[in-house]
């Protein structure tokens, strides 16, 4: 799943709304996409006593993830593109994955263990990403596990935990444990988030070697010419 790279297909439903509102101010749609997964996290902390609130909070994932494309599709739109509205978005881009995540982490449908480890695949994998850009390499959305796909599997797994507890009971059994589908989509950004925070240290490190072989290369040329 790499559904990042696949951003400008969202496009034709995107563009429209932000022509619509190109006079906002984008820093106004960033806090209500982090105001809107504030409230979905309080949602998905309360859905395992209520499951109907599992419907609930998968439709805030997507409101949510809507506002979070909405606010860039508009700064460049408007031409309001800068480096404070990029620092505040990916800011608060990891403030609304912990608001989304980590009450799954704290409630029942999750083992705390596997809570724990997927908070820090995600909080990883985030953060190999933009320190590649802080090192002077670029910023990384490569991986087998980006945001796009952490929204879309928030969006998806809670509609059908909620439907498999309605037709049958909340778990079943893997290996003679009894396991959620939430879970196990926290298994999931546990194991493949670490192995994603790895793979962008290992892209990093070949993309710094690229660009200081280009650097010796281009002082070595600048030599001769002297």
């Amino acid at each position: 799943m790499v559904l990042d790279k696949h951003r400008r297909e969202a496009d034709p439903f995107i563009a429209p709304v932000a022509k619509r509102f190109i006079n906002v101010n984008p820093n106004t749609v960033s806090w209500l996409g982090l105001i809107t997964a504030l409230i979905c996290g309080i949602v998905f902390y309360f859905s395992y006593d209520e499951h109907w609130l599992l419907l609930l909070g998968a439709a805030l994932v997507l409101v949510s993830g809507y506002f979070d494309a909405l606010d860039g599709k508009i700064a460049k739109l408007a031409g309001k593109c800068s480096v404070k509205g990029d620092y505040l978005d990916h800011v608060f881009d990891r403030y609304a994955d912990m608001f989304m995540i980590v009450p799954f982490a704290l409630c029942g449908w999750c083992n705390d263990y596997i809570g724990m480890m997927a908070i820090i695949g995600v909080l990883l994998t985030s953060y190999m990403g933009t320190q590649a850009q802080a090192v002077g390499a670029k910023r990384l959305y490569d991986g087998l596990l980006g945001r796009a796909d952490r929204v879309i599997l928030c969006f998806i797994v809670p509609i059908f935990q909620f439907i498999m507890s309605a037709v049958w009971e909340d778990t079943f059994d893997v290996f003679g444990h009894a396991m959620s589908l939430i879970e196990l989509m926290m298994l999931y950004f546990a194991v493949v988030g670490n192995l994603t925070a790895i793979q962008r240290v290992l892209m990093t490190w070949r993309n710094l070697g690229e660009a200081e072989r280009s650097a010796a290369e281009g002082n070595g040329e600048e030599e001769k010419k002297e």
